[in-house]
């Protein structure tokens, strides 16, 4: 018995609740409360975006924009994780054993690398919902969205998958299937189970329950795939609609929708997406959660959908405005640290340096060291000649990076 039968609803009113909880209300595009801020984030956005395409420091702006936007994206989920220990994580140094939130935010900013690597409209096709889900096959068919756009036309090569995302899942998997047969197998030998009920449970559960997944944690009447199909049923509407508002519709259905149960952070990498698939930041992914992480919960989780629809676009705005004034501390520091290299020998490794500080939030001695090739001891020589500001205030342990 389901959860919702122990309280006493019918089995044939579930699937009516379930199209009413996942059914989405496009707004009136054109409410003269949203105009303030689509204008301002439609702006905003488009400065980023020319900026970031020909700035000096864009390939380290988009790195470091990748792990703050992992750790805001914790952060609007109500996590702590700190930006030090994802850098570290990442590297495979950590000083720790990992946390489970730690684990996530590192999940997080692989989604965003692959985001950012693949071709713009990957991601709202079916093998690229696949591989972010981490679980391939589990997505019905769906054609990806024909668009005449110049700028997409230049990605026209996916990204590979990297097998390690989903090889522990799938070895799991393989673990539940293999221990229901033989569970199924020693019941038939032992009378109490028929052959022909044993295949019409395997059946079942085939249907109810996700690749491995139990019913016992995970709701049964949760269907993502319907969910997921609910959730891009808006996507036409909103390519009608301008690019910004478009995309904070798409992320109101998913915060409303809830198609996924474990990665409920996509949707946030998916408003990046978005805006990379209809041009209007195609520079690179934008780090929407460092935005969103500025607006108010009371603004963000609103019952009214005009309030909802404005916070997201200002956290567009917000995100775009930060992103600006990282482009300009980067450009600084790059001056700075370029000065202190003039008349420097041709093979000298400060100007590897300064492309990982640039590229990094925080860089420790060993991570310096392994990415140079260079002992540690002559990391801190780099890190001295290059004047780097520490950030930790610690003797061991210490950290350098751009503030």
């Amino acid at each position: 018995m389901s959860v919702m039968e122990g309280r006493g609803v019918l089995p044939s009113v579930l699937p009516t609740m379930r199209c009413v909880l996942m059914r989405y209300e496009i707004p009136d595009p054109l409410d003269p409360a949203l105009l303030p801020a689509l204008m301002v984030a439609e702006d905003a956005l488009a400065r980023l975006d020319e900026r970031t395409g020909r700035h000096a420091v864009a390939a380290g702006f988009r790195e470091r924009g990748q792990f703050f936007d992992a750790t805001a994206a914790l952060w609007v989920a109500g996590e702590l994780v700190h930006v030090e220990d994802l850098v570290l994580h990442d590297s495979h140094m950590d000083a720790r054993a990992p946390s489970h939130e730690l684990t996530i935010a590192h999940a997080v900013l692989r989604a965003r690398r692959r985001l950012e690597l693949a071709d713009p409209d990957w991601a709202f096709s079916a093998s690229g919902l696949s591989a972010l889900r981490g679980e391939g096959g589990a997505v019905p068919n769906y054609e990806p969205r024909e668009r005449s756009d110049p700028e997409g036309e230049a990605n026209s090569t996916d990204a590979p998958v990297d097998p390690m995302d989903s090889s522990l899942s799938d070895a799991f998997a393989e673990i539940d299937a293999a221990i229901a047969r033989s569970e199924r197998l020693l019941e038939i030998h032992a009378g109490s189970v028929t052959e022909a009920d044993s295949a019409a449970v395997e059946m079942q559960t085939s249907r109810m329950e996700p690749t491995g997944q139990l019913g016992l944690l995970f709701d049964e009447e949760w269907d993502e795939a319907a969910r997921l199909d609910a959730w891009r049923a808006v996507l036409p509407v909103a390519d009608q609609l301008p690019a910004t508002l478009g995309a904070a519709v798409l992320f109101d259905a998913w915060e409303r929708i809830e198609p996924l149960r474990r990665q409920h952070w996509l949707g946030s990498l998916l408003v990046g997406a978005y805006l990379r698939v209809r041009g209007k930041v195609g520079s690179h992914v934008l780090a929407y959660n460092t935005g969103l992480k500025t607006i108010r919960h009371e603004r963000r989780r609103s019952k009214d959908r005009l309030t909802r629809l404005a916070g997201f676009l200002e956290a567009m705005s917000a995100a775009a405005e930060l992103g600006m004034k990282e482009l300009d501390r980067l450009s600084l520091a790059k001056t700075q640290m370029e000065m202190r290299i003039r008349d420097r020998r041709s093979n000298s490794n400060l100007p590897g340096l300064i492309d990982l500080v640039l590229s990094r939030p925080i860089v420790s001695g060993p991570l310096i060291a392994r990415h140079l090739g260079i002992t540690p001891r002559g990391a801190l020589n780099l890190v001295r000649e290059l004047g780097v500001r520490e950030m930790t205030g610690r003797g061991r342990y210490r950290g350098w990076g751009v503030l």
